[in-house]
């Protein structure tokens, strides 16, 4: 007799040897030994169980904006996400895991609430978004999540983790820190009801592109047109005729580095620039120091649409690795090696991969 898993899976969507470029914005990797579509927190909680059951390797997918998958594929189950649910009460907005983030700020927007205005153009799932701690523009889903709906493999059971609960910090959180054992479900983000106005404004870009001063308030609606128009010219609005946006948006994290680190990297800049230039300082906690790595990338030689073959750097932005059409996952690994290599020779700093790799290591 089928388990009480299997029967609930009856009637959910299910593909043998199925491809998964298709749900990736990187349109990269082979394929998944079973592909399962849930469209409600009954069905991916079922979906797990059964692979938990069954010892079958497991794999979440939402959005895919975030996943570099091996040219081998996935041997065991993809999970592909598609939940949907959009509930707003008074700032209240919970938000189901499979819900297309872009859609749900342009949401907020309209009903006229402020918080992640700035996260507009984002690709991939609301789910995704306390896992990396999504940020841009100077926000980040950290400081308006109040709480996250998760089964939890271990105890067998949904959780409610509050915002404490999910150890936010820079691109992290509690859930990327232990991957096997939290699938979220909802997120509860609390905004905010400035009678129209944004957020005050955090990232002088985004000020100077709208001409008022860091900390002002602007329209919501200006706002995030704002952002969306500075993401586009980055190639980091999604666009299926564009292969600037056939990426994972930024490939690698700024670097956080100690004081002493940074001391030493300044010294690498000057040896190899000259003592006129800075690099980029921003603080990042007692004793720490982040920089970019957009910067790290161009000044080591890796200039925009570096690159001869199916895989290159962003035409529009350095810190964007783009598959060109025909690329394999294998070509833009190669691609980011040689970048991390050329990076640590120049300043002695070695970058982090943000999206998360399956089957494959940098």
């Amino acid at each position: 007799m089928p388990s009480a898993a299997s029967r609930s899976l009856e009637r959910v969507q299910e593909l043998h040897d199925a491809p998964l470029a298709p749900l990736t914005t990187f349109r990269l990797g082979g394929p998944a030994t079973r592909l399962v579509t849930a469209t409600t927190d009954a069905e991916v909680i079922a979906a797990v169980r059964e692979a938990d059951d069954t010892g079958t390797p497991l794999l979440l997918i939402g959005g895919g904006s975030n996943l570099v998958i091996g040219d081998k594929g996935f041997d065991g189950t993809a999970l592909h996400i598609a939940t949907r649910g959009f509930r707003l009460d008074g700032t209240t907005l919970e938000l189901a895991a499979g819900e297309i983030w872009t859609d749900a700020v342009a949401r907020t927007v309209e009903a006229g609430l402020a918080g992640v205005e700035c996260l507009a153009g984002i690709p991939g799932s609301a789910g995704a978004t306390p896992i990396q701690n999504v940020g841009a523009y100077g926000q980040e889903v950290s400081a308006t999540i109040t709480e996250v709906t998760a089964y939890d493999r271990r105890s067998r059971e949904t959780v409610a983790l509050s915002n404490a609960d999910c150890a936010f910090s820079y691109r992290h959180s509690r859930f990327k820190a232990e991957p096997e054992r939290y699938v979220v479900l909802r997120v509860r983000f609390e905004l905010e009801d400035a009678e129209g106005l944004s957020a005050p404004l955090r990232y002088a870009e985004t000020a100077r592109a709208l001409g008022v001063e860091a900390g002002d308030r602007v329209p919501l609606a200006a706002a995030r047109e704002t952002v969306l128009k500075l993401r586009a010219g980055k190639g980091m609005v999604l666009d299926p005729e564009d292969h600037d946006t056939w990426s994972a948006g930024s490939f690698f994290t700024n670097p956080i580095l100690t004081d002493e680190q940074f001391a030493a990297f300044r010294s690498r800049v000057a040896e190899r620039l000259g003592d006129a230039v800075e690099p980029p300082a921003f603080p990042a906690g007692e004793g720490r120091v982040k920089t970019s790595a957009a910067w790290l990338i161009d000044r080591a030689g890796f200039t925009k649409g570096y690159g001869d073959g199916p895989a290159r750097i962003s035409t529009k932005h350095t810190l964007a690795l783009t598959n060109r059409g025909g690329a394999t996952t294998e070509d833009l690994l190669a691609l980011a090696r040689e970048v991390v290599a050329g990076v640590h020779e120049a300043f002695g700093v070695t970058l982090v991969n943000e999206p998360v790799t399956v089957g494959v290591d940098l």
